[in-house]
């Protein structure tokens, strides 16, 4: 917890950019009866069925100090999803980085080991380099600031039926866009001070006597 909040108060350097990675699901749902839109002076009306059109993976990489987003979606949340994902950060998003500081919770495809499984070994090792892992403690993804920005998209974007991927994508890199323009950034207060006043029963009991 610690590593991850001295992390957050390092100032901004576009060489060694914080970036959050966090990844959630939405389930794809289509409708069974075509809904009535919206009239003046009345409100949509949408049947209560519906039906199950599978799931897809949601990647959120954040920069807070920057006030930036992408979001990625796709089929599955593999191993090589990861990869992929970690490949668009360094070679798309901060090819001019000389290391990206990575925040993420601790999921098992949380790991470098992930690269060695859809690359070959050099390519896998010259991501691996690219990149400074941090990792937030069990029970504290909170901690991730990427949870803060999937948590808004799912109240503004995603609470709504979406019943394919390719719709679900129009819908995300609009609310991106949204966000992306007006640089909306993350204030984050919490501090290591904090943390151990407030988390005080967390920390082990050191007897000096």
């Amino acid at each position: 917890m610690e590593d991850v909040l001295e992390v957050y108060r390092r100032p901004y350097d576009p060489k060694r950019p914080v970036v959050c990675l966090d990844e959630t699901s939405k389930q794809l749902i289509g409708e069974v009866q075509t809904p009535v839109l919206a009239a003046p002076c009345q409100m949509a009306h949408y049947d209560y069925e519906y039906v199950r059109n599978g799931v897809a993976n949601i990647f959120m990489i954040s920069e807070p100090l920057a006030g930036q987003r992408d979001v990625e979606v796709t089929d599955r949340r593999t191993k090589k999803d990861y990869a992929r994902c970690l490949r668009k950060i360094a070679n798309e998003m901060y090819p001019d980085a000389e290391v990206v500081v990575l925040v993420q919770d601790n999921l098992n495809t949380h790991s470098p080991a992930s690269l060695y499984e859809a690359f070959e070994p050099g390519e896998a090792k010259r991501l691996t380099d690219r990149f400074e892992f941090h990792y937030t403690p069990k029970h504290g993804s909170w901690l991730d600031m990427a949870e803060i920005e999937l948590s808004i998209l799912g109240r503004q974007c995603l609470s709504q039926r979406i019943d394919n991927a390719d719709a679900l994508r129009r819908e995300v890199r609009a609310w991106e866009t949204m966000r992306d323009t007006a640089e909306t950034k993350v204030n984050w207060q919490f501090t290591t001070a904090d943390a151990r006043i407030r988390l005080k029963r967390l920390y082990p009991s050191i007897d000096e006597s």
